[in-house]
């Protein structure tokens, strides 16, 4: 049975490195500028903590969640801002978090299962061909709750969900 959200933030908070939460004003400008709403889990991480750093040490970071102003279309964390065309990926995908190595958890916005953004793997070294990957999550907090429990590893990050 999945942990409530509310359960997971909890965690987050107490044994991770979130920064402070976002406003509601904050969410409602992110919405109109990317032209998509966050969906409930999303909406609730980021009135929570507008980002977060899981499993930091001193040098490294297994799992860096992107505040609001952070997040773009996957394409153009890649590839750069020049890069912001279908010929580089698709539109509907947007870096939601950071893993150490280089690549990426997308959320995918073009779709919704049961109310929520499934998420992906996004690899830099095969993107675009890497957007149709499966799936390694739900949504947002399926993904958390796997990530937290993955004790800062990423082996659970290939072809779950």
């Amino acid at each position: 049975m999945a942990t409530p959200m509310s359960l997971l933030l909890e965690e987050v908070s107490r044994d991770h490195s979130p920064l402070p939460p976002a406003t509601p004003e904050e969410l409602d400008a992110f919405e109109q500028w990317m032209g998509w709403k966050l969906d409930p889990d999303l909406r609730a991480f980021y009135l929570h903590c507008n980002g977060a750093k899981l499993f930091k040490t001193s040098t490294d970071c297994p799992y860096s969640i992107r505040p609001l102003s952070r997040i773009v279309r996957a394409r153009v964390a890649i590839f750069g801002k020049r890069s912001d065309d279908d010929a580089h990926g698709p539109a509907s995908m947007y870096a939601l978090c950071d893993l150490q190595g280089g690549n990426y958890v997308l959320v995918d916005v073009a779709r919704q299962e049961n109310g929520s953004y499934p998420l992906i793997v996004g690899d830099p070294k095969a993107w675009p061909a890497s957007a149709a990957s499966a799936q390694i999550a739900s949504s947002f907090s399926d993904f958390l709750e796997r990530a937290l429990r993955s004790k800062g590893r990423h082996d659970w990050l290939k072809g779950v969900a």
